[in-house]
């Protein structure tokens, strides 16, 4: 190999690595040692971190089940070389998968048009306040403080480069849900949108009906979220929202330490034109065959800046081909299957550990810590039997120091659940 590079060293060879980044000893390993070996020897230690480990842990990443065939079908080169279509006539197949995926985007949420997906919901949620704002003309920004802190964190540096307000109204402290009368005080006919996420991020279902009455009637649009996409297979989609931002991690992307994610945004189709990103449509090429283009393309990297609505650089196309696959695998009776064992398992947990709110819960909820008890305390002896506990809210909500939020998905066994009451309880 050398030779063939006319390179006299393997120094020469990785020279364009910086020196501090290479490793210069030898691998701490048995000389000798297969590539078998070599892989049972780092499963091993897996083993004793991560994996065999029961987890009910949600709070935006959540764990599902993966299907094999999902890697097959995206490792394909045809996919993985080639999933950015920026020479769209070249790229039908790729164009054709995001036509599918904007397609049962709208199915699931029932809006009218989706792009071809975001980062993830924490970026799509201020390009849906910042569409809000183009729409309207507005500049003041509401957001419920039960949606993903993290979420509201980009929210807040967005905002702030936009020079655009926010304020946030709260959530009733016994079910958990909106408080509506304090989000009705603070409407105003300056606010552009209200934002708020179904399930919450306590998992408590919202009802976005009563949220997009308040809002249209104070000329605002309505920005509804959502972080565990699962629940559309059994939740009515919101459809009285005006424009819809989400995550799509749930379907067959792995949690891979926070990302890369496929976020989703969708509206109604007289907003189509305030989307960010890019959409593909269907036409004809010039034989009349069915073809694929970029029909909307509003970023930087298509039109002048100052006409973009957004310098999104890219769709995350071959993550959102993970969702699309899992999608077509799963189908409209396998998602609403999928749903109702989540919910299913959550509620058999909810009977062992008592929820705090009293809202309506999908497959997470939130639990306060018997006295003497925190929440941290407890996750430490949880991880003594290999459990995964649930996340602390105090670090996001002070008034919740003392409570955890737990989730269940179809991953959870019975067995698991009930070594967490008992360990939630002793």
């Amino acid at each position: 190999m050398l030779a063939a590079c006319g390179l006299t060293s393997t120094d020469q060879l990785f020279g364009q690595i910086p020196a501090e980044a290479r490793i210069h000893e030898a691998l701490n390993l048995a000389p000798g040692i297969s590539e078998f070996e070599i892989v049972d020897y780092f499963k091993g230690l897996s083993d004793r971190t991560s994996n065999g480990y029961a987890s009910f842990l949600g709070a935006g990443v959540y764990n599902h089940y993966r299907p094999v065939v999902v890697d097959t079908i995206v490792s394909r080169g045809e996919f993985l070389t080639s999933y950015t279509p920026y020479q769209s006539e070249i790229s039908q197949g790729t164009l054709i998968t995001i036509f599918e995926f904007q397609t049962m985007v709208c199915q699931l949420t029932g809006m009218d048009v989706a792009n071809a997906s975001m980062y993830d919901a924490s970026t799509a949620v201020p390009e849906a306040a910042m569409m809000a704002v183009r729409i309207t003309g507005r500049h003041r920004i509401l957001v419920a403080k039960s949606v993903h802190p993290e979420y509201r964190m980009v929210q807040e540096t967005y905002a702030k480069n936009q020079g655009l307000p926010i304020e946030e109204f709260g959530y009733d402290a016994e079910t958990g849900q909106l408080d509506l009368a304090d989000l009705e005080a603070k409407l105003s006919k300056e606010v552009a949108c209200v934002i708020i996420q179904t399930p919450n991020f306590f998992g408590i279902i919202e009802d976005v009906k009563k949220a997009a009455e308040l809002a249209h009637a104070h000329g605002a649009l309505l920005v509804a979220t959502f972080s565990e996409a699962a629940s559309l297979g059994i939740l009515a989609p919101p459809v009285d929202a005006d424009i819809v931002a989400g995550e799509l991690q749930s379907f067959a992307i792995s949690p891979s330490y926070g990302g890369p994610f496929a976020g989703i945004i969708a509206s109604k189709e007289k907003y189509i034109r305030q989307l960010p990103g890019r959409l593909v449509g269907e036409t004809k090429d010039s034989n009349g065959n069915r073809a694929f283009c970029l029909t909307l393309a509003t970023r930087e990297q298509h039109i002048r800046r100052e006409k973009a609505t957004s310098n999104i650089c890219t769709n995350q196309a071959l993550i959102a081909l993970m969702a699309t696959v899992y999608l077509e695998l799963y189908g409209k009776q396998g998602l609403r299957e999928l749903a109702t064992q989540n919910l299913a398992k959550a509620h058999y947990l909810g009977t062992k550990i008592r929820p705090h709110f009293s809202g309506p819960y999908f497959n997470e909820f939130v639990a306060a810590a018997p006295a003497g008890k925190t929440p941290e305390g407890i996750n430490e002896a949880l991880l003594e039997k290999k459990i995964i506990g649930g996340l602390p809210l105090g670090r996001f909500y002070p008034e919740l120091s003392g409570a955890t939020l737990l989730c269940a998905t179809e991953m959870t066994k019975r067995a698991d659940m009930d070594t967490l009451a008992e360990v939630f309880h002793s």
